[in-house]
């Protein structure tokens, strides 16, 4: 997910291509379209880090310094449900107005904030623990430069529209932008105290302690000024926002195991889905991750409500209704859209509706629009939603003709892509960084480009095609569409595999020259079920080899090919949802032995990160008593890193729920290294639900069910 291409026909210049360098420990709090990034003190130096709102960021710089110095830090952290981010610190010596020194650690400095309703609430409380009273100064500084965010992660515009002064009042200041599309923007900083002084950039507080006293100032900043900050209000809203993620953690079934930590990645898991799940008109929609990709995302909301499917078909619903709301009706070079397309991305700053970077709606995602079809056909089998089947139809049928008409101009009848304009995606697939695609020898192919994994996400496709007119009732068309899907199977089986390496390549070039490269792709193709049974045994072991498997996950490419890079984007790190796919899909081929070791390593991978999968991190082999390798600027959290652990889990227990006729099937059922036991908790099937005990026995899981209406069948292989 790499949109920073350089363009050369919009009025944009590009610096550094990579994202602004940033501190390892960055803390991340969301409210609808406002999120907030800060580092371990609570304090925003204007990097990657700010408040933003719609794509712009409103708060640019916000540091608190005790007597000129930054407080000794004690700790920074989240609250478990991500509501809270609770910093604690102490004093370090200060020179007193008239005096002797005050020394350092007397004094305890807490800062705790929250967003909502895309508000940001902080409190500040000092309590000094000295035997005798002390004054001390309290400085903020703050600023609002109003960057879109994709000058914050290095597009350097030619233009920018006016800053106004900084209107300073009684106890707020108020900094207002407008943008060359004519909208202003603004960011309110208010205070609960009046500052000793006050002014655009700095607010100065003389606090006296006595002993044992404390002190408290409470700060809001947002859009638009409010009433005046105080513990009512700070108090108030901060119960509303717990409760709604209460709310939003409690929708779908209930997982439990016998391990504390591996309850802890669940739990953690939920909350991030929770944070990055945002109302839309059309439902529940995941947001793909803070703070490079904190907006709608195609392609990671289908991929993150696969994920939780088996036991959530709610995030399901949500983002296809809203992806259907959003179909493409015409062609656009500048958007890559065509008639019946997926959106692949959508941003609300300056410098989208300027149109001076394509992704204010943008649909250069070549698979965007398989997966969306696909996505329905797995939701209908897990719900059996015929009357919200109805309701997508027409717009099923229009992206599968975008995807019958995108393979009927191929003379091999595949999914290929090529830009439509330089200021696109060069790479349209889920590896859409520039060098993600290449020869054996290096070389980046020609296109059109047919990746390996859009044929088998095509396959699916046209398979749900069939399975959807045939409920309808169409048998003509569902031979069609099957005929469809066995045809593509046979160009994937003859044209992508590499025979002397017991593989499938990465993707056909402009010439259909294979790029004959070892990367992890194939293990989407798995999770579609194309691949023939002897082959995917072929290619199960190729991704359990030390090739791929680091240790802590698959890497994204063999470490034995040309580009590879255990420190690059897309060629040779480690993606927890790529990872899980591919488990996913070893698991519909009978692999359980490699299911379960990868999610051992994942899990283990998670203590490491405390409990949270970033976006990806380096492809380095696993070394006894080392963690993984961050990678420096990967989303933290992310959507579909979140999610994996579901995945991961549903493989493991070989579990599928069939709405339509009532049942949940269990095919030859793991549990990770280390549970023994394992419970799903009103699991929703049809119109009833079934509670579920996965446990131990031995060598085998033995499976205990409470139903209430759904039927359930287990198979031991």
């Amino acid at each position: 997910m790499n949109d920073l291409a350089p363009s050369h026909t919009t009025p944009v210049e590009w610096g550094e291509i990579e994202e602004p360098r940033v501190p390892q420990r960055l803390f991340a709090l969301k409210d609808r379209d406002t999120f907030l990034v800060c580092d371990s003190h609570g304090d925003i130096a204007g990097a990657a880090d700010g408040l933003f709102q719609d794509d712009t960021r409103i708060l640019s710089r916000w540091e608190l310094t005790l007597g000129e110095r930054t407080p000794t830090l004690l700790s920074g952290a989240l609250s478990q449900d991500n509501v809270y981010f609770t910093s604690h610190g102490l004093n370090r010596a200060i020179p007193a107005p008239a005096g002797p020194v005050m020394p350092p650690g007397i004094v305890h400095l807490e800062r705790k904030r929250f967003l909502w309703e895309e508000r940001l609430y902080e409190r500040l409380r000092l309590t000094n623990y000295a035997t005798e009273a002390i004054e001390l100064p309290l400085v903020l500084s703050y600023a609002a430069d109003f960057r879109d965010m994709f000058e914050v992660r290095g597009a350097i515009r030619r233009r920018r529209g006016i800053a106004d002064p900084p209107e300073v009042g009684e106890r707020s200041v108020r900094f207002r932008y407008e943008g060359l599309d004519q909208v202003a923007r603004t960011s309110v900083v208010a205070f609960s105290d009046t500052a000793a002084s006050l002014d655009g950039q700095r607010a100065g507080f003389r606090v006296r302690l006595e002993p044992d006293a404390r002190w408290e100032l409470y700060v809001e900043v947002g859009a638009t000024e409010a009433a005046r900050p105080s513990r009512e209000r700070f108090r108030a809203a901060a119960a509303r926002a717990r409760f709604a993620m209460r709310a939003r953690q409690r929708i779908g079934a209930r997982l439990t195991t016998n391990g504390r930590l591996f309850n802890g990645w669940i739990e953690k898991s939920r909350a991030d889905i929770a944070l990055l799940t945002t109302p839309m008109e059309t439902g529940p929609y995941p947001y793909a991750g803070i703070p490079w990709f904190s907006t709608a995302f195609g392609r990671d909301a289908i991929v993150t409500a696969w994920q939780l499917l088996w036991f959530e078909p709610s995030l399901a619903k949500g983002v296809l209704n809203y992806l259907a709301a959003h179909q493409a009706a015409d062609t656009s070079a500048f958007r890559d859209s065509e008639p019946g397309k997926i959106m692949h991305e959508t941003r609300r700053g300056e410098m989208a509706a300027l149109g001076e970077v394509p992704f204010g709606r943008y649909y250069g995602g070549v698979d965007t629009t398989p997966l969306f079809v696909a996505l329905a056909g797995a939701y209908a089998q897990r719900t059996g939603d015929a009357v919200q089947l109805d309701r997508w139809w027409p717009a099923l049928e229009r992206a599968a003709d975008w995807i019958t008409t995108t393979a009927d101009r191929h003379p091999l009848g595949l999914i290929a892509y090529a830009r439509g304009m330089d200021g696109g995606l060069s790479n349209q697939g889920w590896k859409d960084s520039g060098d993600s695609i290449f020869h054996a020898d290096g070389r980046f192919p020609a296109g059109p480009v047919a990746l390996v994994e859009v044929q088998g996400y095509a396959f699916a496709a046209y398979r749900t095609m069939a399975a959807l007119c045939a409920r309808r009732g169409d048998n003509a068309a569902a031979e069609g569409w099957s005929a469809r899907a066995q045809a593509l199977r046979a160009v994937v089986e003859d044209r992508f595999w590499m025979p002397q390496e017991g593989f499938y390549g990465l993707a056909l070039d402009g010439r259909n020259d294979l790029c004959q490269v070892v990367a992890s792709n194939p293990g989407h193709l798995l999770f579609t079920g194309l691949p023939r049974a002897e082959r995917a045994e072929a290619v199960a072991r190729r991704l359990m080899s030390a090739d791929f498997f680091s240790g802590w996950g698959l890497r994204t490419l063999a470490n034995d090919q040309v580009r590879f890079n255990p420190m690059s984007y897309h060629n040779g790190s480690v993606w927890p949802h790529d990872t899980a796919l591919a488990a996913l899909g070893l698991s519909y081929y009978g692999e359980r032995r490699g299911v379960v070791k990868v999610t051992a390593a994942m899990f283990e991978a998670a203590m490491r990160f405390d409990m949270r999968l970033p976006e990806l991190w380096c492809g380095f082999p696993r070394a006894a008593g080392e963690p993984p390798v961050a990678y420096p600027v990967a989303c933290l959290p992310q959507a579909w890193a979140a999610g994996s652990v579901f995945m991961l889990l549903q493989a493991c227990l070989g579990l599928q729920v069939l709405g339509d006729s009532g049942e949940v099937e269990i095919r030859d059922p793991q549990l990770p290294l280390g549970i023994d036991r394992l419970s799903v908790e009103g699991l929703e099937v049809g119109d009833g639900s079934i509670d579920l005990v996965f446990e131990r026995q031995g060598a085998r899981v033995a499976v205990h069910s409470n139903s209430r209406g759904p039927r359930l069948r287990v198979r031991y292989n």
